[in-house]
């Protein structure tokens, strides 16, 4: 058996995307979106809603001035689950004013 999903992809755009709970992750190049959407509901206990897969090609890079290779490759899937659920992993860390207070005192 095939694993469908491959890693959860934590970037600045997938973060602000979950506060819309839209969820970004590598997929296997063959999955499909119905096995992407059992997947999702089997690893994380939640209700997805619906799919969105993006195919991303391979990026060209040099090394030292030459033309050297390609990055592989690969597919990402954006889900969509149900409003009011929750992916662990994907929660911004909420700056607080007791962090900052802490700062101050000790340059004081």
């Amino acid at each position: 058996m095939k694993r469908i999903i491959i890693k959860p992809l934590i970037t600045e755009k997938s973060m602000s995307y979950a506060n819309s709970n839209k969820y970004t992750f590598e997929v296997h190049p063959d999955a499909n979106k119905i096995e992407i959407l059992l997947s999702v509901k089997e690893l994380y206990k939640v209700e997805p809603l619906y799919v969105q897969i993006l195919n991303v090609k391979g990026k060209n890079k040099s090394f030292r001035g030459r033309a050297g290779g390609r990055t592989k490759d690969r597919k990402k899937a954006i889900v969509t689950v149900k409003k009011g659920q929750k992916i662990k992993g994907f929660e911004i860390a909420e700056k607080s004013a007791d962090k900052k207070e802490d700062k101050d005192k000790g340059k004081k």
